[in-house]
């Protein structure tokens, strides 16, 4: 009997003008949970396909408690025992879980017509066993992220999954949906299934996982065990280099106000919001999820209607009726939904990067190609986005570069009120840094930076001043040489205590 539940040897895997893997390697023992972690860009998508059947390697081998395995499809790595549950579910929303649960698994009674009442039952179980008390009767779409994701393990304890890879599961979970996540993946390698666990927080390695493997532009670098490296070891691992700062704060010279918020209100969703953001500042928004945060940009940008309030820029008021209003103003927003709101995923890099500023880009009626080129060429070096060419398209990109690629878009503007929402949600730490440095070269351009972040270290370590929302109100404003500028007391002011002068 092999070591290893499922094990990956020497696997390479080459597409039109890249190798996406070489000599790769992967292990992953009975009752483990194998942390796997590396830059955006650098083949673990492709290693997640390549062992779940998507994609079949060029050279190497698969082993299955030992026994070599060849997948021509998904549906042969899911009978070999291998699951996955993938960072944008596979959820049919309108069918209730049992449905969801069951695609393709029925279980037929007598004249074939499908056994509902056991497949309920056993539905409403396996459910029970992941810390959910659910009606498998209703639509999963009624349910939030964290049951829904839970449906997507569950089809993988159906199946009596050997592996089951999760791709960075926690990305879109609030705090006590993560807390249920890893008390699930506890249980399932109690169980003796061996768990992948794909994260860019390094915070939830080393709290969750046995062992962490390390790969680096399509290469494997090593695998250790979770007690025998730190956060620098793997940050090293990962990007070729150390970070010595993870937040290479930079401070431009305050400014004037860029844009001022008085009594904002938008029905149940924003409260009297009051606050300043200046230029050459980064402003940061911390709060829980549901504060108000989003919703108080979108307002702003014009995506959504304000009841009341008024909005200042560079002194200016404005009455901002839609996007295209907010960035005649000079606004730019990176939405945190970059595939939905920041990207068209079937166009190239080249003409994402002009989408936000197209008048710039233009000779009269026609497009400057050379301008196009030569400044495509700029944020494909400044911003690392790693591709082929400036020719390829979005959405064969990481999901790490296509957020390149969205504030690319937006730096190729006449912007001066740059707004930031979760701009580093699902990239590696080498990249965040790249993204942080886009950001003090705005601010010491004189530009106004808002940053709307749940990562208390992020929004420490880039804000020149802290907006903290609870409710879709301020709870809190604080600057960065306050006495209150720690994580203590924005988490205090985001559940709803009051700061003392």
């Amino acid at each position: 009997m092999s070591e290893y539940v499922v094990e990956l040897k020497n696997a390479t895997k080459r597409f039109p003008g890249v190798i996406a893997l070489r000599n790769m390697h992967l292990a992953v023992r009975p009752g483990e949970i194998l942390g796997l972690i590396g830059e955006n860009g650098a083949g673990k998508s492709t290693l997640i396909k390549v062992l779940t059947g998507v994609h079949q390697p060029d050279e190497g081998e698969i082993y299955v408690n030992g026994e070599r395995k060849t997948f021509k499809d998904p549906n042969e790595s899911a009978a070999a025992g291998i699951a996955c549950v993938y960072q944008e579910l596979n959820i049919e929303k309108l069918l209730s879980i049992t449905d969801n649960i069951f695609i393709n698994k029925w279980i037929k009674g007598p004249g074939g017509l499908l056994d509902y009442k056991t497949m309920h039952q056993k539905a409403k179980e396996v459910m029970a066993s992941l810390g959910q008390d659910v009606d498998p009767t209703k639509p999963a779409g009624t349910f939030g992220m964290g049951v829904q994701q839970m449906i997507e393990i569950a089809k993988a304890v159906l199946i009596d999954a050997k592996m089951i890879i999760m791709d960075e599961p926690t990305s879109s979970l609030g705090e006590k949906e993560v807390e249920q996540l890893m008390k699930t993946c506890r249980e399932l390698r109690d169980r003796g299934i061996g768990i992948v666990f794909v994260s860019h927080k390094l915070e939830e390695l080393f709290e969750l996982c046995d062992r962490v493997t390390v790969i680096r532009d399509g290469e494997y670098i090593w695998t250790k065990a979770v007690s025998e490296t730190d956060n620098d070891d793997l940050i090293a691992g990962m990007v070729g280099r150390t970070l010595d700062n993870l937040f290479p704060k930079e401070f431009g010279t305050k400014g004037s106000v860029a844009l001022k918020v008085e009594n904002l209100e938008e029905g149940g969703v924003l409260h009297g919001v009051n606050f300043e953001a200046y230029n050459g500042q980064i402003l940061g928004f911390a709060g829980l999820v549901g504060a108000g945060r989003t919703e108080t940009m979108r307002a702003i940008f014009g995506a959504d209607p304000i009841d009341g309030g008024k909005i200042y820029i560079q002194g200016k008021e404005v009455n901002i009726k839609s996007p295209r209003q907010a960035i005649a103003e000079g606004i730019a927003f990176l939405t945190e939904d970059r595939k939905g709101q920041g990207l068209v995923l079937a166009q190239s890099i080249r003409t994402n990067l002009i989408l936000a500023n197209l008048k710039g880009f233009s000779n009269g009626p026609f497009l400057n190609e050379k301008k196009i080129e030569e400044e495509g060429q700029k944020n494909i070096s400044s911003l690392r986005i790693k591709t082929p060419s400036i020719d390829e398209i979005v959405g064969q990109l990481s999901g790490g570069n296509q957020q390149k690629v969205v504030i690319g878009k937006w730096v190729n503007t006449d912007a001066s009120i740059f707004i930031f929402d979760e701009p580093t949600r699902g990239i590696d730490v080498g990249a965040k840094v790249e993204v942080y440095n886009v950001m003090n070269s705005l601010v010491k351009a004189g530009k106004c930076v808002i940053m709307i972040s749940s990562e208390m270290p992020e929004i420490l370590g880039m804000s020149d001043r802290v907006v903290v929302m609870r409710g879709g109100k301020v709870m809190a404003t604080v600057d960065r040489d306050s006495k209150h500028f720690n994580q203590e007391d924005i988490m205090k002011a985001a559940w709803g205590g009051t700061l003392d002068d």
